[in-house]
C-alpha cells in the first residue's frame, strides 16, 4: 500500500512563510506527477501547483510568484515553500501523487490527509 503524509502546516501571520512536505512511502517504482490542492471553508478543492517527474512545474494564477513546488525523487518527497502568506491561502492543504508500484502498472492517484494552513491578518 502506498501512503502520503504532509506536514508543516500551521498558523503564521500574513506575509510569513511556510513550507510543506509530503513523504510518499510503501510499494512505489515511479511517482510521476505531484501536485499540491487546498480547500478552503465553504469552497471547492483547487490546485495550487505541480510537478512532474522530470520537474517542470505549473502554478494557479492566485500563487504565482509567491509559492514554490520542488521535489527530491531521491525521498519520493514533495515540497511546496509558501512566502508572503495571505489570509486568503488560509485552506487545508493536500498532497497528491500519480503512482506506479511496478514496471507494467497502472498510475493510481494517491492523496494525503492534508495539513491546515492558517493565515492572521
Amino acid at each position: 500500500q502506498v501512503q502520503l503524509v504532509e506536514s508543516g502546516g500551521g498558523l503564521v501571520q500574513a506575509g510569513g512563510s511556510l513550507r510543506l512536505s509530503c513523504a510518499a512511502s510503501g510499494k512505489i517504482f515511479r511517482i510521476d506527477k505531484m501536485e499540491w490542492y487546498r480547500q478552503a471553508p465553504g469552497k471547492q478543492r483547487e490546485s495550487v501547483a505541480d510537478i512532474t517527474n522530470g520537474g517542470i512545474t505549473n502554478y494557479a494564477d492566485s500563487v504565482k510568484g509567491r509559492f514554490t513546488i520542488s521535489r527530491d525523487n531521491a525521498k519520493n518527497t514533495m515540497y511546496l515553500q509558501m512566502n508572503n502568506l495571505k489570509p486568503e491561502d488560509t485552506a487545508v492543504y493536500y498532497c497528491a501523487a500519480e503512482i506506479r508500484s511496478g514496471l507494467t502498472s497502472l498510475s493510481i492517484y494517491y492523496w494525503g490527509q492534508g495539513t491546515q494552513v492558517t493565515v492572521s491578518s
